[in-house]
């Protein structure tokens, strides 16, 4: 089984780390589905940090 992550990251943590304008990005890109992969712990969207890395790196492989 794979361990799970140190700690989940929220979509204000994706602002911050990815230097976005808001919130409101993170839930336009999940209405889309064109963000990292996201899942709802009851109503809390959260992130698993190996899959918000992959996301960004097949971004850059796209941009090469």
């Amino acid at each position: 089984m794979r361990r799970l992550p140190e700690q989940y990251l929220t979509p204000e943590d994706l602002v911050i780390m990815l230097r976005l304008p808001s919130v409101d990005t993170v839930y336009q890109w999940r209405r889309k589905g064109t963000g990292p992969r996201g899942f709802r712990v009851g109503r809390h969207l959260r992130f698993d940090p190996d899959d918000v890395r992959a996301w960004v790196e097949s971004l850059m492989e796209g941009a090469a």
